[in-house]
């Protein structure tokens, strides 16, 4: 009997799931636990696994349809190699030797040496365990094994930037396997640059992508993101305030101590964990910024549980550090590492993404000198974090004596709903946090 893949129920609160991109074609092999399909909900995207091994039989649900959870949206022949040798016989018909003699079948048509580019893109459980489904269709399209790569991501997992690198080191020459793959005409848009453009069809993009006067229709994602913000902006009154930050301090420390972090704890030491450390202490001196309006009263929340922005390619996403106040430097680094990286391989589940009590998030990864956010409901309060960058800037000594010196400078922006939060409250609040950074003392690890 073939085994149904339902629709999941993606937390208690979700009744319907949008499929977005199945990732096998009928006729296909799974393995059990494989990334069969991707869904999206008003929560969170994810990847949903198969139920069992075998072939995919049928699709029941195509790309685009949302359905209720518990929905049967395809099939999976449990009998592999029964579904596989079914499928493969209508392919194998057109091989039928028209009425050419033997031999001469033989010399127009030799038995093509073995080509190298499947063991080259073929991935084991190993790489399909730290790899995700893009990384793996990268793969497959360069003709390159995975296991040549070493992945910096949690736990060895290789991340995009990771196999993009490799394919930048290996130059423009293409591989063996590059070579033999080219030989089959490409069927999609995905056809390498360097092939010769028919005359009678302009080359296509490498990637789909709109063209000017386009109409596209709005991502699930794209969507709930535009609704929450608009609902932010009518619901809480936004104020922004500005601190200037020395920040010469933790850039020196994390390069001192940077490379026996990640010896001692296979994490990176990034800037994130600094933030998030020094907002905790200021928002345990101010729990007004860490509460929220719940109808005419004001709910104070036990835990600070932090969300943290992540910008993906189809998106952003709001990851939530739970009891964050409880975690020490080295639990939020690997806590906030985790939820990046989940949020980027779609590994997130709803859990991962509610009960935030205060958000950060970081335009300056990007260049920005400050941002100015909008609230994430129902906290009552954002962090922006700007770029760092080095500046000049007037440096009084213990004696009142002034000097110029260049200093690396951050700006961070607090966002704050002056329904329930005052100014001088929020400036107090940023003024803290501020202290805490330019006046670093506690252990990294």
């Amino acid at each position: 009997m073939p085994t149904d893949i339902i629709m999941p129920q993606m937390g208690e609160s979700i009744v319907e799931g949008t499929i977005t991109k199945w990732l096998k074609k009928p006729g296909d092999k799974v393995q059990r636990d494989e990334p069969l399909f991707e869904i999206s909900t008003d929560k969170v995207d994810a990847e949903i696994p198969a139920p069992a091994s075998g072939v995919l039989q049928e699709i029941k649900v195509t790309e685009g349809t949302t359905v209720g959870v518990n929905t049967v949206v395809g099939t999976i022949a449990v009998d592999g190699e029964a579904a596989a040798a079914k499928s493969a016989a209508p392919s194998a018909k057109p091989a039928a030797a028209p009425s050419a003699p033997p031999k001469e079948e033989k010399k127009a048509a030799p038995a093509p040496p073995p080509m190298p580019a499947p063991p080259a893109a073929a991935h084991d459980e190993e790489d399909e365990a730290r790899s995700s489904p893009l990384v793996r269709k990268i793969a497959r399209e360069h003709g390159i094994s995975l296991s040549q790569i070493k992945g910096t991501g949690l736990g060895g997992r290789i991340t995009k930037q990771d196999i993009q690198q490799f394919i930048d080191n290996q130059g423009s020459q293409p591989s063996h396997a590059e070579a033999a793959a080219r030989a089959v005409p490409p069927t999609r848009s995905e056809a390498e640059p360097s092939l010769a453009p028919s005359p009678s069809a302009p080359p296509r993009p490498a990637a789909p992508a709109p063209y000017p006067g386009d109409l596209v229709p709005m991502t699930n994602m794209r969507r709930l993101i535009a609704k929450h913000m608009i609902e932010s902006r009518r619901t809480s009154a936004h104020v922004h305030c500005m601190y200037e930050v020395d920040f010469t301090r933790i850039v020196n420390l994390r390069s001192k101590l940077k490379t026996g972090f990640e010896q001692r704890h296979s994490v990176r030491l990034t800037f994130m964990p600094f933030f998030v450390r020094a907002a905790i202490i200021a928002l345990q001196q101010w729990p007004i910024i860490n509460a929220n309006i719940d109808g005419d009263n004001i709910r104070y929340h036990r835990n600070i549980n932090v969300g943290i922005a992540v910008a993906l390619d189809w998106g952003l996403i709001v990851p939530v550090l739970k009891n964050a106040g409880d975690l020490n430097f080295l639990g939020l680094q690997r806590g906030i590492t985790d939820l990046g990286e989940r949020a980027r391989t779609k590994k997130l589940k709803p859990e991962d993404v509610e009960g935030s009590t205060f958000t950060i998030t970081n335009p300056g990864q990007f260049g920005a000198v400050f941002g100015l956010p909008i609230i994430n409901q129902p906290n009552s309060a954002i962090m922006g974090v700007g770029g760092i960058t080095k500046q000049p800037l007037v440096i009084t000594d213990k004696d009142g004596n002034d000097s110029i010196a260049i200093r690396s400078v951050v700006h961070l922006t607090l966002g704050y709903d002056h329904r329930l939060i005052d100014g001088a409250v929020a400036d107090q609040f940023m003024a803290q946090v501020k202290k805490n950074l330019e006046h670093w003392n506690e252990d990294v690890g």
